[in-house]
């Protein structure tokens, strides 16, 4: 018999995770046996899974991207618990633990989910512009990934409400809505996911919604140089011994480490925004959020920077 946890185990990007697995027999055994551990990945399309580990003994082997990152912690007698060290984005999902006797195996599945933010995204040349190939790609380029289903649910019941429908890991296009009105599904509909279900991953063409986790850096808004183009923003930057900052780090600053500052700045993907978890007068909205000045074509702003600790 195998049992992981019924419940997520959550944590950050850049910590380290453990992934809890035992096993025991039915009936007990008297004299303990070999067996063989494997964990592996499960895959959004439900293709084949991808090998993380196998275990068996003291030999131990990864695979991938999981190769140096992951060790069986066995210290318990029956334990066969994954350890993940140095979290990435793309580690978040569902694992299955299996546990090899001979030729009788069982299984079981545990989710690893990370904490961090969900954000809209809308590329510079305008609404629903993205196949689903190039939705995720565009996640990639802001330091974030493609958002999952449970992800864009956990973030509507905080309050998320956009009426811009985006694709999801899962292939569909959905939006999340608190305050339901007439453009958005209808007024009188209750609050929820409005959901346009699975659609063709490449003719079809959205907008996406993103999901970034805690950084391994800082992002600071550059005092002092309030009127910069583009070109000028990323310099200055440069000039500061970091990088002009991209939307998923800007998003992951405001929501995971506080930042507020109510000047607006370049970033990366040549947008010009400001975090906001103080709404006060004259910064926007009554609600805590990212502002958007869109994709100026003309025009000097600040700049917000990211440094690597």
């Amino acid at each position: 018999m195998v049992e992981t946890s019924p419940d997520a185990v959550y944590a950050y990007r850049g910590a380290s995770a453990v992934l809890p697995c035992r096993y025991h027999y039915v009936p007990k055994l008297d004299i303990p046996r070999k067996i063989r551990v494997k964990w592996s990945k499960l895959r959004e399309d439900n293709t084949k899974d991808q090998d993380v580990l196998v275990a068996s003994g003291s030999k131990q082997r990864s695979f991938g991207g999981f190769r140096g990152r992951t060790t069986l912690q066995q210290a318990p007698d029956q334990e066969a618990s994954l350890v993940i060290d140095d979290l990435r984005l793309h580690d978040a999902g569902k694992y299955r633990c299996e546990v090899i006797d001979g030729l009788e195996d069982e299984s079981a599945i545990v989710e690893l989910a990370l904490q961090g933010v969900v954000f809209p995204y809308q590329p510079q040349r305008g609404r629903y512009k993205l196949n689903f190939h190039e939705a995720k790609k565009t996640c990639e380029d802001q330091d974030a990934m493609m958002a999952s289903f449970e992800q864009l649910f956990k973030s509507w019941m905080e309050g998320l409400d956009w009426c811009n429908a985006g694709w999801l890991t899962d292939g569909t296009a959905q939006y999340p809505i608190t305050v339901p009105r007439e453009p958005c599904g209808g007024k009188h509909m209750a609050p929820g996911l409005r959901n346009y279900g699975e659609r063709h991953r490449n003719l079809h063409h959205f907008d996406v919604f993103c999901f970034s986790s805690a950084l391994k850096g800082t992002v600071y808004y550059l005092s002092g140089r309030e009127q910069l183009t583009l070109e000028e923003a990323k310099q200055a930057c440069q000039d500061d011994g970091a990088e002009i900052a991209k939307v998923g780090q800007l998003y992951s600053a405001w929501k995971l480490s506080n930042l507020d500052r109510c000047d607006a700045g370049w970033l990366a993907d040549a947008s010009v925004r400001y975090p906001i978890t103080s709404p006060r007068p004259n910064c926007g909205p009554p609600e805590p959020g990212v502002r958007s000045f869109g994709f100026p074509k003309v025009g000097k702003f600040g700049v917000y920077c990211y440094k690597m600790s």
